[in-house]
């Protein structure tokens, strides 16, 4: 599977354009973006490969170090249904004396609830070590402008898991794909090789950097500040379809970190207006407050698995991420005997940061917005309707 990427972009001279909050207008050339980003289309004159554990430390401590993020931690299974939900914090911590990075999660294990109106609910936390990073070891970290891809990690289960987050102002969405070993209908499982990756769990974490979990109840009685996402609220469909432009992080292992200027997107770029993605083996997954979720039904080692997470945090601001991972590869002798597999690897890697600049100049087909009601149905309705739409 092939992303196609067709938007207008420039590549950027100085790879500090990416980031939001920087502004550098030198541009260079007008060009298409290759699709898996790994072939150079015109060198980058900013940093060499000496300085790649700078760039990678410098996005990781801006954009996602922040402190404790607290969300609550909703897992889906492969049909989209919620199986658990869990109250918890990501705490990644700067020691700027050592600089230094330690991530820790906080997990709400029980609750006593408060029986007086004058007093506080009462929480019993487990706080689990996960990680201690320098700029020289983030593990399987790997960043690009706002956005950041862990993985893809090999569980002591045997399944692979990818996690993909996206950074916005005080918030982020984080987002764990997890795959296991599968079989031909005709192959005994566990009787030789898997045939392929299956996904089987999702897990999907709104977290922010404020005192509690954004929910709704919690938004409304404090609601989130000018340049901090809204989670609880509603998007419509048709709020994907407008004109966006903005800025484009790819890397690839031969092209590097590259920096783009997209002055307007394609309509075959847009994957984001099409919530059910471009071919059969899409998994996919709409959620409130503009979120949506693709990623392959089954990787296997016949093509890349591409993995694409979009955010919109505000109206007017889209994020998106997308990565390719190889997996299942094989590892052959010189005799030809199959002795195992190399570990999953990150193949590309695209973080974008758009802004809308206007609306379409014609709404797709399938949307009115004059006719269209945007309501969500209770569960009574899907029933009686056979809507199967709660799962798209």
């Amino acid at each position: 599977m092939k992303a196609v990427f067709l938007s207008t972009l420039t590549l950027w001279s100085s790879i500090e354009a990416f980031t939001p909050s920087i502004t550098n207008t030198n541009r260079r050339s007008t060009t298409y973006l290759n699709s898996d980003a790994r072939i150079p289309i015109e060198e980058s004159s900013s940093r060499q490969d000496d300085d790649e554990s700078e760039i990678q430390w410098d996005l990781f401590k801006k954009h996602h170090a922040k402190g404790s993020y607290k969300g609550l931690w909703t897992s889906y299974n492969y049909i989209g249904d919620v199986v658990d939900e869990v109250v918890a914090s990501v705490n990644l911590d700067y020691d700027e004396e050592n600089d230094t990075i330690e991530q820790s999660h906080t997990i709400v294990v029980g609750a006593t609830k408060a029986d007086c109106a004058t007093c506080f609910d009462t929480f019993e936390t487990k706080v689990i070590p996960v990680a201690k990073y320098t700029s020289n070891d983030l593990r399987k970290i790997r960043l690009g402008s706002i956005g950041m891809v862990s993985g893809p990690t090999l569980m002591r289960s045997g399944a692979m898991a990818t996690e993909l987050i996206l950074s916005h102002g005080d918030g982020r969405i984080r987002v764990v794909f997890q795959h296991a070993p599968v079989w031909a209908a005709d192959v005994e499982p566990g009787s030789g090789p898997p045939s392929g990756l299956k996904l089987f769990r999702t897990l999907v974490s709104r977290e922010a950097l404020r005192d509690e979990p954004p929910t709704f109840e919690s938004e409304t009685a404090t609601p989130p500040t000018d340049g901090n996402p809204t989670f609880s609220r509603g998007v419509p469909p048709f709020t994907w379809h407008k004109e966006w432009a903005g800025t484009s992080w790819t890397w690839g292992p031969q092209a590097g970190n590259k920096g783009w200027q997209m002055d307007r997107m394609e309509e075959a770029d847009a994957w984001h207006g099409r919530p059910t993605g471009d071919g059969p083996n899409v998994w996919n997954l709409r959620l409130p407050g503009g979120i949506l979720l693709h990623c392959p039904r089954v990787v296997s080692n016949d093509e890349a698995g591409i993995f694409r997470l979009a955010w919109m945090p505000t109206e007017e601001t889209l994020v998106r991420m997308e990565v390719s991972i190889m997996a299942l590869q094989p590892m052959i002798m010189e005799d030809e005997t199959l002795v195992g597999f190399y570990p999953p690897s990150l193949g590309s890697l695209r973080c974008d940061t758009m802004t809308k600049i206007g609306d379409l100049p014609d709404l797709p087909r399938f949307i009115d917005q004059e006719k269209d009601t945007i309501l969500p149905k209770s569960e009574e309705e899907l029933k009686l309707e056979g809507d199967d739409s709660a799962w798209q």
